[in-house]
């Protein structure tokens, strides 16, 4: 596999980082996950099946558990011998915690030379806002995000899904794996760092270029484009379509499709500019005429004139979607005493060396003694950590 021989120890918990490290992971990194007495706190959160919360199983997938008491210097002493014969340390600490444990920059060199430390955070390493506690929440209201969804009427709206945390743990994986090429080109370590706040910042540039360029403002629009019209969902018979003609030449498509061709003639939908401005009007005339059919007839008629078009589906019909099962977005994986449990799949394909489930996500602790054994660890020295 892409990452097969690349160790990771992973001090990550709750969302950001467990997501980098599961990314890593799943390209065929060893991850170590080093996990306190009482665990990552996530293993409470959510819904509970025998024994296993499927939160944490979803972001902890292909990784091995350690449990290390990090305020003893036994523990902290195992951690440097882990660290020692490892390619990568990711953490999502607060910045200075790390140097705090003795584990900056520095000291990390020394153990590992060569090592890659990722780390994501809040607002970044430096900065007026290093010592500020942040979850996603605070990153999307101060990543001008918030500012932009939502609809007039509601104002600003943040996402149901932790974004900023997800879009971390992508850029924390994606610097990680860069960081590894540099490595194998010059032989040097690096540090890697992703923020929320950051990540989220860069997701917004489509709106911020336009900001940049003119001063403008980008206002929250609901599902309507800020520049295209028609766009957005309407209405058929038996629930919402999303329908998105980019340019001219599908908007054509689409008043063919609808029967609406009529609608050519008037001025005020005789470019797209024009269709913003009267975006309410070219959307009544699309509402009705989509009113007419059901959602299947649609679906079927928009996609055969070229017109992009999809249902808008709740979980259940995309994890019973032809589409999404042909691409195995779906995983069952068996865990020994825990039963079946699903997730979703791989979303990045590899031709000659996919992405797999190696190992379903580990109790507490499960490989403390095989991976101190493998660092070098005397029974003696394992017995103790594990009392």
């Amino acid at each position: 596999m892409q990452l097969s021989g690349i160790r990771v120890i992973d001090l990550t918990r709750i969302l950001s980082g467990p997501f980098c490290t599961m990314l890593l992971a799943d390209m065929g990194a060893d991850v170590v996950k080093i996990e306190a007495p009482e665990g990552d706190p996530v293993r409470g959160q959510g819904e509970i099946v025998d024994g296993m919360s499927w939160y944490f199983a979803a972001f902890n997938r292909n990784k091995r558990s350690v449990r290390l008491d990090l305020k003893s210097e036994a523990g902290m002493a195992a951690l440097r011998r882990l660290i020692a014969g490892a390619d990568v340390v990711v953490d999502n600490f607060r910045p200075g915690v790390m140097e705090r444990m003795g584990l900056g920059w520095e000291p990390l060199r020394a153990l590992a030379p060569g090592i890659v430390h990722t780390s994501v955070t809040g607002f970044g390493p430096s900065g007026p806002y290093v010592d500020r506690p942040a979850f996603d929440f605070i990153a999307q209201a101060m990543s001008g995000f918030m500012s932009m969804n939502g609809t007039p009427e509601t104002g600003p709206m943040r996402s149901t899904l932790p974004v900023s945390d997800l879009i971390a743990g992508c850029y924390a994986a994606l610097g990680t794996a860069a960081a590894l090429v540099r490595r194998a080109r010059t032989g040097q370590g690096e540090r890697v760092g992703a923020s929320l706040v950051d990540g989220l910042i860069s997701f917004g540039a489509f709106a911020s270029a336009d900001f940049l360029a003119t001063g403008r403002l980008p206002v929250p629009t609901g599902n309507d484009h800020l520049l295209v019209a028609p766009y957005g969902l309407f209405t058929a018979s038996d629930g919402e379509i999303a329908v998105a003609p980019s340019n001219d030449a599908v908007y054509h498509k689409l008043l063919q499709a609808l029967d609406l061709t009529h609608l050519r003639e008037d001025p005020r939908f005789a470019t797209n500019a024009l269709r913003v401005q009267h975006r309410a009007a070219i959307n009544a005339h699309v509402n009705v005429a989509v009113s007419r059919h059901d959602k299947a007839h649609w679906i079927a008629t928009l996609n055969a004139a070229g017109v992009p078009c999809g249902t808008v589906m709740n979980l259940a019909e995309v994890y019973s979607d032809p589409q999404v099962l042909s691409q195995q977005m779906l995983l069952e994986v068996e865990h020994p005493g825990h039963g079946p449990v699903r997730m979703s799949g791989f979303p990045v394909k590899f031709s000659e060396a996919p992405c797999a489930v190696r190992l379903p996500a580990p109790d507490p602790g499960a490989h403390t003694a095989e991976v101190l054994r493998e660092a070098g660890l005397s029974e003696a020295e394992i017995a103790v950590l594990s009392a």
